[in-house]
């Protein structure tokens, strides 16, 4: 079995932290800001002439393209937006400090288009922080976009990604992805990903389990050493990436790979199964999502619902904002996609590692992100952009079992004033005679330590309660879950951990109102029996991990668990914790 595949002589491997499962088998395309990767070279002083030609043939080409999209720009029902970013971009390009110093650059210092270019944009970049203006000092990134455009041309990469050996998926190889990158992927056919940077709950891996992809972060060294279109395997199960493996090791993996799917496909009968335990106890499953279009597989799951509706991702990858009507489009396909099934909404959780670019005008560097003003914190300072926000919520309410989730509360003032901006959105819709859910359930997130310790006064407030482990679990152990160095202290079985989870879910018991658990542990089914035991009833979880989790529930009783339960969380010593979790 060769399939025209030759190893090349160096396979190597890399370990890294595996963070969603399964196997990916493909050719590495190498993803990286072109300015990035940027060599000087010396240019023959009789080919001066040719190197400037090269440059005008690019910039020439990346001016037709430009043309290309404002044609398409001006075509009814396009954001008017698009014209005029691509008419800046244009300008920007027939600008001689674009269009010619770099001409001069290369006649100076005998240097390559590339990087006479590349250097000149430094130069006006830092020229544009200087501006007080900020919507002129945000024109820097325009400046950037552009020159990655004639870069992309000068550089014209040939993509070596043919059907070689009979793969034609890809595995994209980066030194680090951000959540707006990643959230692209979902258009892509992509069988896998691997980076450099990055801890098992960054966005990067949240993103790669919620499109069930295998992926490998914090490797760092992967980018660098794995050339473009490399065959290449991904086990996201052990954390190992191979870097063109022998034929044995590649027959092995092949195999393991469709076992896997043998697997899941096996998983699909549990889908019409009865969310029930052993003790006939009905637990909940729902689902994590990030757009609108994940309600298929959301359907496919057999979901119980949307436990948590991450919106802050229709606000990335754009220039402008959404407005009220462009999210109450988005959240009303859900709801009614649903039909009366619940829809938990959860508002703006901008801030820490998600940012949106259309908002980089209002945001100031915050010195450290995960700490500052993000989440409801900053939706509180924004009041405009929130109370729009709430009103498309509460418009979706009138068509679906729709309620609103509260991110990163820690003081009884944040409800206060967010119940007060509800109840506003809710005068500002009657005065406009919109319909919606008078009595739409308000419910918060516990993802800070002080509201897991203070819960009385949040409970008096809210209508139910869902527990962010991620984040919960980041503040508790003050680990920053996105750095590598120190994501192997990030760990959901840690005695206070286990504590202040078990306390969220007796006190909301006692109180009458329903917890959820939407984190990432929601999500795990070596961990479903756990939280069984301590009397989680609901979970709430990517679509691609439910029917996982449903297995581990339709095999449990409750009432022995939660005998079992009670014991362990009285220990303190990990080894045992992670012994006794692994034998219930």
């Amino acid at each position: 079995m060769n399939n025209g595949y030759h190893p090349h002589p160096m396979s190597f491997s890399l370990h890294g932290l595996a963070v969603s499962q399964g196997i990916a088998i493909g050719h590495a395309h190498l993803v990286s800001h072109a300015t990035l990767e940027v060599a000087r070279y010396t240019v023959r002083e009789r080919d001066i002439p040719r190197e400037i030609e090269r440059f005008e043939t690019a910039l020439a080409t990346v001016r037709n393209e430009l043309g290309v999209l404002h044609a398409e720009a001006v075509t009814p029902g396009s954001p008017s937006e698009l014209a005029a970013l691509v008419n800046v971009h244009a300008m920007f390009l027939d600008d001689p400090l674009l269009a010619e110093v770099p001409k001069d650059l290369m006649r100076e210092r005998r240097c390559n288009a590339e990087w006479a270019l590349v250097q000149q944009m430094e130069l006006l970049v830092a020229q544009f922080e200087e501006i007080d203006d900020s919507y002129l000092r945000e024109r820097k990134h325009d400046i950037v976009q552009v020159v990655e455009r004639v870069l992309r041309v000068l550089l014209d990469k040939p993509r070596r990604l043919g059907k070689r050996g009979g793969y034609s998926e890809l595995v994209i190889v980066a030194h680090d992805l951000s959540p707006a990158d990643t959230i692209q992927f979902k258009n892509l056919k992509i069988a896998g990903f691997v980076t450099d940077l990055g801890g098992a709950t960054s966005h990067t891996a949240i993103v790669a389990r919620s499109l069930a992809i295998p992926a490998v972060v914090g490797l760092h060294h992967a980018r660098p050493l794995v050339r473009e279109g490399d065959l290449i395997i991904v086990d996201g199960t052990r954390g190992v990436l191979i870097v063109d493996p022998g034929e044995r090791v590649l027959e092995e993996y092949q195999l393991k790979k469709r076992e896997l799917e043998l697997e899941r496909s096996k998983l699909k009968r549990l889908k019409t199964a009865r969310s029930a335990t052993l003790d006939n106890v009905d637990i909940s499953l729902q689902a994590n999502i990030e757009l609108p279009q994940d309600i298929v597989q959301v359907k496919e799951a057999g979901a119980d619902g949307v436990g948590l509706f991450r919106t802050e991702f229709l606000f990335m990858n754009r220039d402008t904002l959404p407005g009220e009507d462009e999210q109450f489009e988005a959240y009303r396909l859900v709801a009614k996609a649903l039909a009366g099934k619940p829809v938990t909404i959860r508002t703006l959780d901008l801030g820490a590692d998600k940012t949106a670019r259309a908002l980089h005008g209002t945001e100031r560097q915050s010195p450290n992100p995960a700490l500052g003003l993000r989440a409801i914190r900053y939706c509180l300072a924004e009041p405009q952009l929130f109370l729009a926000q709430l009103r498309a919520i509460l418009r979706a309410s009138h068509v679906g079992n729709v309620q609103i989730l509260i991110p990163m509360l820690a003081h009884v003032t944040e409800i206060e004033q967010t119940l007060a901006m509800i109840e506003q959105a809710k005068q500002q819709l009657r005065e406009r005679r919109c319909k919606f859910n008078e009595h739409i359930p308000v419910g918060g997130m516990i993802e800070i330590p002080a509201a897991a310790l203070a819960l009385g006064a949040l409970v008096r407030r809210l209508q139910f309660l869902s527990i962010g482990t991620n984040d919960l679990i980041q503040y508790t152990l003050a680990i920053d879950r996105t750095d590598e160095a120190v994501a192997h202290l990030y760990d959901p079985l840690h005695p206070a951990i286990l504590r202040l989870l078990s306390h969220v879910i007796q006190t909301a018991q006692k109180a009458e109102i329903p917890v959820a658990v939407c984190g990432e542990m929601g999500g795990d089914p070596k961990l479903t029996r756990l939280l069984l035991g301590m009397g989680l009833r609901q979970f709430s979880m990517h679509p691609t991990q439910l029917l996982e989790v449903k297995q581990q529930v339709v095999m449990a009783d409750t009432e022995q668990l939660s005998a079992k339960v009670s014991r362990l969380l009285r220990l303190d010593e990990p080894e045992r914790i992670r012994e006794l979790v692994e034998r219930l």
